[in-house]
C-alpha cells in the first residue's frame, strides 16, 4: 500500500522486527526508534548501545531494510514528563551515534523533540524572541551543537491543530496555509499561518544556540479527524491540501525558504492510545482501522485530490453487532455501569462532543459501547451479553455518519504472503514521508 501511493519513507517509534523485516528489499526508507524506556539502559551503558545497534539496525540492513535514522526516544522533554528523561537523552545519544559509528554505519541517530522545548515569552509572542525552554537550554544547546557536528538535523514535532485545541481563543484560520488570518510581523516577516511561526520560533533558537544552518525536518505534523469538534474530515483535508501544497512549491518559511522534509503523521488510527491530551489522540491515521482512506488528498501537492490507495486484501469477522436490547427493562439499573465498562476496555471516543456518533440518540450510544467492545474482543459472544442488556444482530448498526466497525481477523491468523500488509495495518506507529 505505501508503495502504490508512493510513499518512500517511514517513521516508526520502535524497532519491532516483525514490522522492520517487512521493509526489506522494499525501497522504504526507515527511521527506527529507541523508545524511551529504553534510554537509561542504552545512556549509562555503551555495550548496551552497541547491543542495541547490532540487534536492531546492523542486522536489519544486513537483511535489506534501508535505515537511515534511528530516534533516540520521543519527545523526551515534554512537560508532562516532568523531567523523568533529561539527565539520560544526550547520554543515549551520544551512546547510540557513536555504537552507530563504531558499527560503520551511516546512519544517524537524532532526537525527535516536541514544539514545546521552545518557546518566545509571553509579553513578545514572536518567533524571533523565540529560544530553547529556560530550564533546558543548556542541555538543548549542547545536544544541537552534537548533532550538529555529526551532521544530524533537528527533528521536530509540529502540531497547529494542538495550538487550537488548547486555546480556545486562537484564531482558527491562522491554523491553516489560506491566508485567511490577522498576520504577524516580527523584523520584517510575514507570518500568514502558525506552522511558519512555530518553526522559525525554532530557527531563531538555533541561532542563538549556535548553530544557525542547521538542517530541520518535521518529525510529526497532522490533523486528526474525531474526538473533538475541530478534529474532524473537512479541516483534516484542509489543512493536508494547504500543507502539502506549501510543500510541493518549495515555499519553506519566512526565515528558511525552500526545500522542506516533512513527516506525515500518522498512517492509521491507534485506538489504544493514551487520552489524556485529549480524545482526538486516537484519530490522528489518514488510514482508518482497516486501511481506508478518511478523504482525498494528493500528496504530490499539485492538488489533484483523490482517495489514496487503501490496504488490499484486508480480512474481517463475519458482518455482525452487539447492539442494546431494549426488551431486557428488569436489567436497566445496570446499564451506566455496563456502558462504562465497555468504554473502560474499548475505544468510545467517537461518543464525546462534537465528534462523529455525538448525534446518536441515548439507545445508539449505549449500543455503540457495546459493539466497539464486542469488536474489540474479537466478537467472543460473551462480550456480548452485559447481563442480558445486549444482543447480536446482522443488520449493519451504523447510523447516519456514525459507524459501527466490525472487527478485522487477526494478523496472526492470516497466511504468510499476508505478512506484510499486515504488519503495516496492526502496526500504530508508522508516519507517512513526503521527503
Amino acid at each position: 500500500m505505501l508503495a502504490a501511493n508512493g510513499v518512500d519513507r517511514v517513521k516508526l517509534f520502535d524497532a519491532d522486527p516483525w514490522t522492520v523485516s517487512a521493509l526489506a528489499g522494499s525501497g522504504v526508507q526507515a527511521m527506527l526508534a529507541v523508545p524511551n524506556d529504553h534510554l537509561a539502559s542504552v545512556g549509562r551503558d555503551p555495550r548496551r548501545a552497541r547491543d542495541w545497534v547490532r540487534d536492531n539496525v546492523t542486522r536489519n540492513i544486513e537483511a535489506g531494510v534501508d535505515v537511515r535514522y534511528v530516534a533516540v526516544g520521543n519527545e523526551p522533554f515534554l512537560k508532562s514528563y516532568n523531567g523523568s528523561f533529561i539527565n539520560i537523552t544526550f547520554p543515549a545519544l551520544k551512546n547510540i551515534q557513536r555504537a552507530l559509528d563504531g558499527a560503520g554505519l551511516r546512519v544517524k541517530a537524532v532526537v525527535p523533540l516536541n514544539a514545546d522545548v521552545y518557546n518566545s515569552p509571553d509579553n513578545n509572542p514572536v518567533p524571533s524572541a523565540g529560544n530553547f525552554r529556560k530550564d533546558i537550554n543548556t542541555l538543548m544547546v549542547s545536544i544541537v551543537n552534537f548533532l550538529h557536528r555529526n551532521d544530524a538535523p533537528f527533528v521536530v514535532n509540529i502540531y497547529p491543530y494542538l495550538s487550537l485545541y488548547q486555546n480556545p481563543n486562537f484564531p482558527l484560520n491562522f491554523s491553516f496555509f489560506d491566508g485567511g488570518s490577522k498576520p504577524v510581523y516580527d523584523k520584517g516577516m510575514v507570518y500568514t499561518n502558525v506552522f511558519d511561526a512555530n518553526f522559525d520560533t525554532l530557527v531563531w533558537s538555533l541561532r542563538k544556540a549556535g548553530v544557525p544552518d542547521m538542517k530541520i525536518v518535521v518529525g510529526e505534523i497532522g490533523w486528526p479527524t474525531d474526538g473533538d469538534k475541530r478534529a474532524n474530515v473537512k479541516y483534516a483535508e484542509k489543512f493536508y491540501d494547504g500543507f502539502l501544497k506549501k510543500i510541493a512549491k518549495n515555499i519553506g518559511t519566512p526565515l528558511r525558504p525552500g526545500h522542506m522534509d516533512a513527516y506525515l503523521f500518522a498512517l492509521i488510527d491507534e485506538n489504544q492510545k493514551s487520552v489524556l491530551p485529549g480524545r482526538f489522540e486516537r484519530h490522528w491515521g489518514l488510514f482508518t482501522y482497516d486501511g481506508k482512506p478518511k478523504f482525498p488528498m494528493d500528496l504530490s501537492g499539485n492538488g489533484q485530490n483523490s482517495y489514496l490507495l487503501g490496504v488490499e486484501g484486508v480480512q474481517y469477522l463475519p458482518s455482525q453487532w452487539c447492539v442494546f436490547n431494549k426488551d431486557a427493562k428488569e436489567k436497566y439499573r445496570e446499564l451506566p455501569a455496563s456502558v462504562n465498562y465497555a468504554c473502560s476496555n474499548a475505544d468510545c471516543t467517537p461518543l464525546g462532543y462534537g465528534s462523529s456518533c455525538n448525534g446518536l440518540s441515548h439507545d445508539g450510544n449505549i449500543s455503540y459501547a457495546f459493539n466497539i467492545y464486542f469488536q474489540t474482543m474479537d466478537q467472543d459472544v460473551r462480550a456480548c451479553s452485559f447481563g442480558g442488556l445486549a444482543k447480536i444482530v446482522t443488520a449493519n448498526a451504523s447510523q447516519g455518519g456514525c459507524v459501527f466497525p466490525v472487527q478485522i481477523l487477526s494478523a496472526s491468523e492470516r497466511v504468510v504472503p499476508l505478512r506484510l500488509l499486515a504488519a503495516f495495518f496492526v502496526v500504530s506507529v508508522a508516519v507517512f514521508s513526503l521527503m
